[in-house]
């Protein structure tokens, strides 16, 4: 009877070692799993989204999209560990009409800083600047309207004067009126430096290669870093020099 009785004891240990795991232990190990977790989320929702929506510019026509000055912009906000998130939204082709009736599908998601980077292709059709004028500023409207915290940059473009003088003129002008008249943030001209340089365009004299692409980023960066650096007391550092990647 006695050897039953330690043999029942010494069955009973071994269940309680085996599956009866100690329960301050396994709470333990739950809070630490929701911990991390909850960290793991935390950190997702605080990457902020940098949206790039424009025409074959933003697309990199004719270049890997690797070499496109949205992924050069990934590229230096990661050097910098800046918690951003490039979504390039270029499309080939793409006119302000175009981009309007797409656009309520792209704003699904959340957006920080929106870059509005559509004309060309008006310009070179010839459209009424008025019509182009209406289609950027309803573009504008959508974005405030979804979020007005959403920060937007528009990218001002310039055209040949294939269209004559006024025309020109006129289309130059729409995009720092745009901007003013929505203090919005403005890229004087996206093509700074490229635009015009056969040896920093692509055989279509349009098309920036990949050096003319480095360069747009350049172009794009000196508006971008001033809302994305982090403030040091009343001065954001705007000043700061990045290295150029590859």
């Amino acid at each position: 009877m006695l050897k039953v009785l330690k043999f029942r004891y010494f069955l009973l240990i071994l269940l309680f070692v085996g599956c009866g795991e100690n329960p301050e232990k396994k709470q333990t190990e739950n809070q630490t799993e929701a911990v991390s977790s909850s960290e793991e989320l935390e950190t997702a929702s605080d990457e902020k989204v940098i949206l790039f929506y424009g025409n074959s510019l933003t697309a990199a026509y004719g270049l890997d999209t690797k070499e496109g000055f949205p992924n050069r912009i990934q590229q230096r906000l990661d050097s910098l560990g800046l918690n951003y998130n490039v979504i390039n939204s270029g499309l080939s082709g793409e006119t302000t009409s175009g981009g309007l009736n797409r656009l309520d599908w792209v704003l699904n998601q959340p957006v920080d800083i929106f870059v509005l980077e559509l004309g060309a292709n008006d310009g070179l059709r010839g459209i009424p600047i008025s019509e182009s004028m209406n289609n950027l500023q309803e573009m504008i409207d959508m974005v405030k309207g979804k979020n007005p915290e959403t920060q937007i940059i528009l990218a001002g473009m310039q055209i040949p004067p294939n269209m004559g003088a006024d025309y020109t003129s006129q289309f130059k002008t729409m995009y720092p009126a745009l901007a003013k008249s929505n203090n919005i943030f403005l890229i004087p001209f996206l093509l700074e430096g490229v635009a015009g340089i056969p040896e920093l365009n692509l055989e279509d004299g349009i098309h920036p290669t990949a050096e003319g692409q480095r360069i747009v980023t350049n172009n794009v960066w000196e508006i971008l870093k001033t809302i994305v650096l982090p403030v040091r007391g009343t001065e954001a550092t705007i000043g700061v020099e990045v290295e150029e990647l590859n």
